[in-house]
């Protein structure tokens, strides 16, 4: 569906929407052992909301690999520390079902920097803000995007922090929950309004 271009929200009208974080269950799987049991739930769902975080570098040269992925399904959300458990088979398999689809904002980068970790093809992915762009929505990341469709605002004070720490800060982990739950919310709206 072709939209009208619309007035992009100002940085002001962002921030005098209320805050909003995710407050559903989260299971944060640091073990191997976990993995599997925690993909064979996610592999039910018919919707993710995807994303990834990664340590930042703030030095010309240095790079890091993602630390966590994240992924919401309609009653929780799981974030996988991808430095202590790996990238491994079955979160793999979850992200190349063709029967699942997986939603987030600028994916094309999160994905390139999971395959340069291990191979796999990535199936199903939409993402939002290249939806967003086509129907001449002005708004294409993730916090501009909830708070023109969702009408609230999500933190994003997190971002910059170490994802590489053995135990995330509730902080941390709030913030990376929201991320995922919001990319889900946002397709079901998306879907709602004939977006998609």
């Amino acid at each position: 569906m072709i939209m009208t271009p619309t007035k992009k929200l100002e940085k002001q009208e962002i921030n005098a929407l209320p805050l909003k974080t995710y407050d559903g269950k989260i299971c944060v799987i640091n073990t191997l052992q976990d993995v599997k049991p925690s993909c064979d739930l996610l592999q039910k769902e018919n919707i993710l909301g995807f994303d990834t975080e990664t340590r930042p570098a703030f030095h010309k040269g240095e790079h890091y690999s993602p630390s966590i992925i994240q992924l919401a399904g309609k009653k929780s959300v799981f974030i996988f520390q991808l430095h202590q458990v790996g990238f491994c088979n079955p979160i793999k398999q979850l992200l190349s079902n063709r029967n699942i689809l997986k939603c987030g904002v600028a994916i094309n980068h999160d994905l390139s920097e999971l395959n340069m970790l291990n191979k796999f093809i990535p199936r199903c992915f939409v993402d939002l803000g290249d939806l967003a762009r086509k129907a001449f929505i002005p708004h294409h990341g993730l916090r501009g995007l909830a708070a023109y469709f969702l009408r609230f605002r999500i933190s994003k004070q997190a971002q910059t922090s170490n994802w590489n720490i053995k135990t995330l800060s509730k902080k941390q982990i709030i913030y990376a929950a929201t991320d995922a739950w919001v990319g889900r919310e946002l397709y079901l709206k998306f879907k709602k309004e004939k977006i998609i």
